[in-house]
């Protein structure tokens, strides 16, 4: 919640010691009286402004990945804008980019960069950065992969995990569905784009954790910050997918959380805020604490 600022505590002070001071010498009561309801009313004043003053709906949908830090950004806005409801319908980035450019949303989010003819409509500020990590069983023997490897693997060129360094057995390639953010930004990165050969497509991040965590023989990729420990992350090309190494770029697989918003209408005040919010210092920390990384600090 905002504190009360220094300049109106010190009013609410002084305004409360001039009053005992004119007690103290026998002033009138009414001019105590005045002081003290004068005191009174600019800490109420203050109070109102802490609690925030604005009120609405702010209608936010897209990307699956950004569902933590959504929920993070949300419940850390509320407590500066209570009045302010902020609703998230988890749909894909394309369909959350979608909304934004026909306005049936306030702020569609994206898991990927926009591409330039969306530009054409709708405006992208990125919030915070993600890892996309490369998920293996906990049983499986290998660790690390470079990206050329991923490529032929999720090409079909590499089938069997004896190539790559671990037990023989086919690969099973899980992703996401197309439309994805997280399909996208995995593909583009790893020079893929809609080569793949999966044996499952499903439609959430936490699906393809779970499809990986049941089969030793599979492969997948998930939004770091949903990675927990029922699956392995392997290295890439040595690096490890962590907040670290994708704030210096050292982890080559990694893409934006974008907030994206129509160029031809303005932002409601409450929308605007919470914008605001989601790209200042402040929100730093509620971003690091769901599995993200900040770019504003």
């Amino acid at each position: 919640m905002k504190k009360i600022s220094r300049r109106s505590f010190l009013t609410v002070c002084g305004a409360a010691a001039a009053a005992a001071a004119l007690t103290a010498c026998g002033g009138s009561a009414s001019s105590a009286s005045s002081t003290a309801a004068s005191a009174s009313s600019t800490a109420s004043s203050a109070a109102g402004q802490a609690a925030g003053t604005l009120s609405g709906n702010v209608a936010t949908g897209g990307s699956t990945s950004m569902k933590n830090v959504i929920a993070a950004l949300t419940e850390g806005f509320a407590e500066v804008e209570p009045g302010v409801t902020v609703s998230y319908d988890p749909t894909g980035s394309g369909a959350g980019i979608t909304g934004a450019t026909d306005k049936t949303l306030d702020i569609g989010l994206s898991s990927r960069a926009l591409k330039d003819d969306e530009k054409n409509d709708v405006d992208g500020t990125t919030v915070a950065l993600d890892g996309i990590a490369i998920i293996v069983s906990k049983d499986s023997k290998v660790a690390d992969l470079t990206v050329e490897q991923l490529k032929k693997m999720f090409t079909g060129e590499i089938t069997n995990w004896k190539e790559v360094g671990g037990d023989d057995g086919e690969i099973v390639l899980v992703g996401r569905e197309a439309g994805s953010g997280t399909r996208d930004g995995f593909e583009s990165i790893v020079d893929v784009k809609d080569s793949c050969k999966y044996a499952q497509e499903l439609t959430a991040t936490g699906a393809v954790i779970s499809a990986v965590e049941a089969n030793p023989l599979a492969i997948g990729y998930a939004s770091l910050s949903a990675v927990g420990d029922t699956v392995a992350m392997v290295t890439v090309e040595g690096v490890e997918c962590s907040e670290d190494t994708v704030k210096d770029g050292s982890y080559k697989i990694q893409r934006p959380f974008v907030f994206v918003t129509n160029k031809s209408v303005a932002l409601s005040e409450q929308a605007q805020a919470f914008v605001d919010f989601a790209t200042s210092k402040d929100a730093a920390d509620l971003i690091r604490t769901a599995g993200a990384v900040p770019v504003n600090e």
